[in-house]
């Protein structure tokens, strides 16, 4: 069942609160990257435009609830202020800002509202009980708006109060940011084109195992790169040196090995070092032949041939996880060249799961050549794991 979006709700003169994600990096108070910002834009000037009176509500970072003097650090760096103040500079309304979660202060600038504007409310991590779903701050919150609007993907894997307890308790619907997420993320992973090829990288197997498991089940290859490919040699008796290696992953890789054959494929070569930081040695060998002493930072230049004929004639991509340390111009070689081979996939749906894959989708220069880039890692990761994500499945559907 589809579920209800921001069109098929009445919104004029009424009090719409907004989960967005604003979770952006500030540094000295200043915002170093606004996309998140930017990205829920469309759902923001729509309402604004439609005469809601919009209500924004998002965390930034993390809050320490445990330790007063941490608690009290923790907001202070995380203070909305500069989230506010980007926002005026990019909508065409008024934006008025909240610097608390509760109370007659917020509860006035809400009521003094007119029709068109905007209310930033500060941090909602700053209540100890956001990310308890409590249901009596869900239930305030609820109580300062009429309608609820999910645009916060990055969020919506959290059953916090902010993402599903105001919604248990509002007429809902889907902002458009979250409804693309959905709509592109089931396009590549519930109904896909084949053949249908997973690209799966970063540094560990655990982070994965439950998306490496869905995606043998529906993708007709799975290739597997980054730190997480050496917890996989070790488990094929291969030396691998001082790579990254999960010892207690060992035996589920000799599993998942023999259930993927044919499907699940590794890579040929590597590019390694004989340390991470100012390495004095760096060579490429066979994924067979790590020498001791030695790591592996990268994929070498007979897996790109290999990594990029295996995605020869895709009709569908998805790619979560540098295949190499890319953050270091020396490794990022293999990460490049993967990213490259996606873009130039002719009549490809091409989808990056959100996060390092993401960055480095950007950072090198390939995000417009991406069907789509998925603004939430971890919502994106429990999407291809086949869970139910909470955020979205309290949303309403549509009549």
């Amino acid at each position: 069942m589809a579920k209800r979006t921001v069109l098929d709700l009445d919104v004029k003169g009424k009090k719409v609160i907004v989960r967005v994600d604003f979770n952006v990096p500030i540094k000295n108070g200043v915002i170093t990257d606004d996309n998140r910002i930017t990205a829920a834009l469309p759902t923001i000037n729509h309402l604004v435009e439609k005469g809601a009176r919009v209500v924004l509500m998002s965390h930034l970072g993390k809050v320490d609830h445990k330790d007063p003097e941490k608690t009290a650090t923790d907001k202070a760096k995380n203070n909305m202020a500069p989230v506010a103040e980007r926002l005026a500079q990019l909508v065409k309304a008024k934006v008025t800002f909240v610097p608390v979660t509760k109370g007659s202060e917020l509860e006035e600038a809400v009521k003094a509202m007119h029709d068109g504007e905007i209310v930033l409310v500060q941090n909602t991590r700053y209540e100890k009980g956001e990310s308890k779903n409590d249901p009596e701050l869900a239930a305030y919150w609820a109580s300062l708006g009429d309608l609820f609007v999910s645009d916060a993907f990055g969020s919506v894997h959290r059953a916090h109060a902010s993402t599903v307890g105001i919604a248990e308790r509002l007429p809902s619907a889907l902002g458009f940011l979250v409804e693309k997420e959905v709509k592109m993320l089931s396009a590549a992973i519930d109904d896909p084109k084949r053949p249908l090829v997973a690209i799966l990288g970063g540094a560990k197997v655990s982070d994965k195992i439950a998306v490496i498991e869905n995606l043998l089940k529906i993708a007709d290859k799975v290739i597997i790169g980054g730190g997480m490919a050496y917890t996989f040699f070790k488990a094929q008796g291969y030396e691998i040196g001082t790579s990254l290696c999960e010892d207690d992953r060992v035996e589920l890789a000799k599993d998942i090995l023999a259930r993927g054959e044919g499907k699940l494929f590794l890579p040929k070569d590597n590019v390694v070092a004989n340390a991470f930081d100012n390495a004095t040695e760096v060579k490429i060998v066979d994924s067979t032949a790590i020498p001791v002493g030695f790591m592996g930072l990268d994929i070498g230049p007979k897996t790109v041939e290999y990594f990029t004929k295996l995605l020869q004639g895709a009709k569908t991509v998805i790619w979560n996880g540098p295949v190499g340390v890319f953050e270091k111009d020396e490794f990022a070689v293999g990460t490049e060249a993967v990213c490259k081979a996606i873009a130039e996939l002719d009549d490809a749906m091409t989808v990056i799961g959100g996060g390092d894959s993401a960055s480095a989708a950007k950072k090198l220069g390939y995000s417009d050549k991406f069907s789509h880039i998925s603004t939430g890692g971890g919502a994106s990761l429990e999407f291809m794991e086949g869970k139910e994500l909470p955020g979205i499945a309290v949303i309403q559907d549509k009549e």
